[in-house]
């Protein structure tokens, strides 16, 4: 009878055991990205118009578990949403806050000047002639104060000034700068935090891991801040792929752009697996080539190997934003899921890439579950 007991009381502790064993791993399994880094930073992702009008209704409900942040992916462009003079279309952009605003997230406005997607009427006058310097200052000042200013309180912060760097060296030659000149982007933060004083001002760029693109955006925050103008934050777009980012470079951009004094986010994170056409990697939207096999290796799916490979870049990325948290406010994604991301096709149109922590089925892939264990191993500091 003893040993009956014995077995009997084993029995029950091996059970015991296993139905914890269970709960600890349908929890694991039920953890989301907001929760694992909650007290660390915001997690995000871009959004297409779909996505808040209800055409995506699986992915919506994806990005209303995962995330807490959300950034309008088109929108709020000035194409979009000011495509002629004197003429505004909110129907979108209303949605999109509205949305926001249903789930309680952190809102944010993208963008506000960019010398992209950026109607061309903007920059011709009345008499078919190129704008003088101060009919584009008022101009940039009404787009400004009505989009900013519709959604006053309601919208958190604005990605104010978009892709003003060169990629060779200063400031890019853009009409912006080169009809108004450097000071366009001083008139636009003042234009936003005018427009609403309570909303956070950020300036976002992409290859801010590469040292000339890095000193260019601290001189050029630091000239801001000298002047007394308002800049809260920095957004490093992250447009990175497989084996891309040299960590060291990463993690300085970081520090470098903290001593500022502004927060940091990654605004635009993911991760391309495809091989990049030329050795001159950029984010810049103009790049296009041609289409060929080499070019788009997983036009199925994506190897095993891959997989392993894509996970442990983003841990090593992850592994350095949870050692400056303190310095981090925000990561957000570019895209919900791999259907859907821009790297389908930029640089090249029509590929297959595999860029996210989910894939064209929503489901979680093994770079998403590596980085949630990170974030659980790590308590917030």
């Amino acid at each position: 009878m003893k040993t009956l007991s014995h077995v009997l009381l084993l029995t029950v502790l091996l059970g015991l055991l296993s139905c914890q064993n269970q709960s600890s791993e349908t929890s694991s399994k039920t953890s989301t990205l907001k929760e694992a880094f909650d007290g660390k930073f915001l997690l995000g992702t871009a959004l297409h118009v779909d996505h808040t009008n209800g055409l995506r209704a699986a992915s919506s409900s994806l990005v209303e578990k995962q995330y807490n942040s959300i950034v309008a992916e088109n929108c709020m462009k000035p194409e979009e949403i000011h495509p002629s003079e004197g003429v505004y279309n909110f129907t979108e952009a209303d949605q999109f806050v509205e949305y926001g605003e249903k789930h309680n997230m952190f809102i944010v406005g993208h963008t506000l000047v960019w010398h992209s997607q950026v109607p061309d009427w903007f920059f011709i006058n009345a008499e078919g002639k190129e704008c003088t310097r101060e009919e584009l200052i008022e101009r940039m000042k009404d787009h400004i104060y009505t989009v900013v200013g519709r959604y006053k309180g309601r919208v958190d912060a604005w990605d104010v000034v978009n892709e003003a760097i060169d990629d060779k060296e200063g400031l890019r030659k853009s009409k912006w700068y080169n009809i108004i000149g450097e000071d366009f982007i001083d008139l636009a933060f003042q234009f936003a935090h005018e427009a609403d004083p309570n909303a956070e001002l950020y300036y976002n760029d992409y290859s801010m891991i590469l040292p000339h693109r890095r000193a260019e955006a601290v001189r050029l925050v630091k000239r801001l801040l000298d002047k007394g103008i308002r800049v809260d934050g920095i957004g490093m777009q992250a447009h990175y792929g497989v084996d891309y980012v040299k960590i060291p470079e990463f993690e300085k951009s970081i520090t470098d752009f903290a001593d500022l004094g502004v927060k940091v986010m990654l605004t635009e994170l993911d991760i391309s697996v495809l091989p990049f056409p030329t050795e001159e990697i950029s984010a810049e939207i103009s790049q296009k080539y041609a289409k060929s096999p080499e070019f788009d290796p997983y036009p199925e799916n994506l190897p095993d190997s891959m997989q392993v490979k894509l996970a442990q870049n983003y841990v090593d990325l992850f592994k350095v934003l949870i050692k400056h948290q303190d310095k981090i406010s925000r990561v957000t994604f570019w895209g919900v899921n791999d259907a859907h991301t821009w790297r389908n096709n930029w640089p090249i149109e029509g590929r297959t890439d595999h860029p996210l922590l989910f894939d064209r089925n929503n489901q979680p892939k093994e770079a998403y579950h590596a980085v949630l264990e990170l974030a659980k191993s790590n308590p917030k500091g």
